[in-house]
């Protein structure tokens, strides 16, 4: 699945930014500074906060999206169905809020679940360096995602995405791979709540 890119203009629309403002933080999320989304990103990466989202339908079935070939880091990587940054002047739940509408073109209500830090290098690209806040959200919405930022889209089932980062984990990105395990142990109550 791709969604409808083409009868969409918005879903054309550019909505990343290299030079976008982004929030540098400690690992106590105490406010540090701000940076620019390439230079945060730059070498080793500076810690800035970040989201991600674990969108599931009403079957149950997780949405992975496969990263766009215009990505700087891990590009048609397969990965949860959103991620992004706060921009400066916004709070992490606003910012997911916009930034799932402006990439899969839906509006969920989200559950907060984890906070936690990671690092992770791609290549000669850069790194990024994260305190990501993971959110997870029930939605049978169509999606329409944004061609700029996704390249595909796919539903799965819970055990056969376990399966799936045992048996080929070089196709995800390493965030997938650090929270999905820590849902899955820690979360997954939280997740299944949304089903009730």
């Amino acid at each position: 699945m791709t969604g409808d890119s083409q009868s969409n203009p918005a879903r054309s629309r550019v909505v990343s930014f290299d030079d976008e403002s982004l929030i540098l933080v400690d690992p106590d999320d105490r406010v540090l500074g701000f940076e620019s989304k390439q230079a945060a990103h730059d070498g080793p990466g500076k810690l800035h906060r970040a989201f991600s989202i674990f969108l599931f339908n009403g079957r149950g079935e997780l949405l992975l999206q496969q990263r766009s070939a215009e990505k700087r880091l891990w590009p048609l990587f397969w990965s949860n169905s959103c991620c992004s940054h706060p921009r400066r002047g916004e709070q992490d739940l606003e910012a997911a809020q916009r930034r799932i509408d402006e990439e899969l073109g839906v509006s969920p209500n989200l559950t907060y679940l984890f906070r936690f830090e990671y690092q992770a290098r791609y290549r000669d690209a850069g790194s990024e360096h994260e305190l990501c806040t993971i959110y997870a959200a029930r939605s049978d919405a169509p999606v329409r995602v944004n061609v700029h930022e996704v390249a595909a889209c796919r539903s799965i089932a819970p055990a056969v995405l376990d399966r799936e980062l045992k048996d080929h984990p070089d196709a995800y990105t390493p965030w997938l791979k650090l929270e999905w395990p820590r849902i899955r142990r820690d979360h997954w109550p939280q997740v299944q709540a949304l089903f009730d």
